[in-house]
């Protein structure tokens, strides 16, 4: 397994700067996601590891040697793209033994290696099909079994999902974290779905405009996004937010004064999560304008002094109406500087006594 550290790693075309000078550490038997939304650097980031492209400045390091020189297929790195990128003309058992023609293997260990990668991802019955004959599921399991045949120390992820159907998609994220934790391969993942990266890292790092956002866990960026971005890019639904001013320990939004941080001062954007919005007491009120059933939860918007709010409530059966007046709470908050689009602090709201 591989630890990869990144020393001020950067990628440029030109004029075009694809990933700003970068610094990160990703420990053995990590696995890591790297999300964000398209154009972010992400993948970029993923093909300088792979050695598909090379770093403008800055050094790769896998277990402490430089690798800015050396070639992909010395690398040591399994590699899963989008696309799956299977030979049509192969069939299953030829595509997954195809990376040890590179190495010094024999064809009775080539084999041997083609077979076992095979069965960790249950193709073992289809090793004489061709490409053409199998399911999306299927390409994508022989894809995976030929990126871990190498043994690799770095496994690569670039979307691997995306081209599966929803109930697939779940599927495929838990044995494939499943077998992550059974290998113990150090596994970056690519994904612009925040669901994908999750549900199936240990950290998250969260890319915009080829530079880190945050990195933590699911959780961190959750409950304690750093930035705005951050906070409206995770969670579904979609976080509200508020344009406000602050001054004195209080937050004028829209027509409501609230108390919050006394460290906030000028513009601020007050974030308020879906499911932080407490309906049928409270000390705020808000009008029902429309609902959204999801069988397991509903959607409510409210016409509030506030603005527009979602509201997320659980339960299969909804427990109020459009055109209805009720009452609700805020359990919890987040609180950003409008010029900064930094956090400055998070809580409860509440009215002003």
């Amino acid at each position: 397994m591989s630890r990869i550290e990144l020393h001020s790693v950067a990628k440029r075309w030109g004029d075009v700067t694809a990933v700003e000078p970068t610094d990160l550490v990703i420990r053995n038997g990590e696995f890591v996601a790297i999300l964000g939304p398209s154009g972010c650097g992400k993948s970029t980031t993923l093909f300088m590891l792979a050695g598909i492209y090379t770093p403008t400045e800055g050094q790769i390091l896998f277990d402490q040697a430089a690798v800015n020189d050396v070639e992909a297929r010395d690398r040591n790195v399994g590699i899963v793209f989008q696309s799956y990128a299977l030979y049509p003309h192969m069939t299953v058992r030829e595509n997954i033994g195809f990376p040890l023609r590179f190495k010094r293997v024999s064809r009775e260990e080539g084999r041997r290696r083609a077979e076992e990668a095979a069965r960790l991802v249950q193709v073992q019955e289809l090793m004489d099909r061709k490409p053409a004959q199998l399911s999306g599921g299927q390409q994508q399991r022989v894809a995976l079994a030929r990126a871990l045949v190498k043994e690799p120390g770095l496994l690569l992820l670039d979307e691997p999902l995306s081209n599966l159907d929803a109930s697939l998609r779940l599927v495929m994220r838990s044995e494939i974290r499943g077998l992550q934790r059974k290998l113990g391969v150090t596994t970056i993942l690519v994904t612009h779905d925040q669901i994908e990266a999750t549900t199936m890292a240990d950290r998250v790092i969260c890319m915009r405009r080829g530079r880190i956002e945050q990195i933590g866990t699911a959780e961190d960026l959750y409950h304690r996004p750093d930035s705005l971005f951050v906070a409206g890019f995770i969670g579904s639904p979609p976080i509200n937010l508020f344009k406000g001013q602050a001054s004195n320990g209080n937050v004028v939004v829209g027509e409501a004064i609230l108390a919050t941080s006394r460290d906030a001062s000028g513009d601020v954007v007050l974030g308020i999560r879906p499911e932080a919005v407490r309906l049928g007491e409270g000390p705020f009120t808000g009008r029902v304008e429309d609902r959204e059933p999801h069988g397991r939860e509903t959607i409510y918007h409210l016409a509030t002094p506030l603005g527009l709010l979602r509201a997320l409530e659980p339960g299969a059966v909804a427990r109020f109406s459009v055109g209805d007046l009720l009452p609700f709470a805020v359990s919890a908050s987040l609180l950003f500087d409008a010029g900064t689009e930094r956090r400055i602090s998070g809580g409860a709201l509440e009215v002003p006594h």
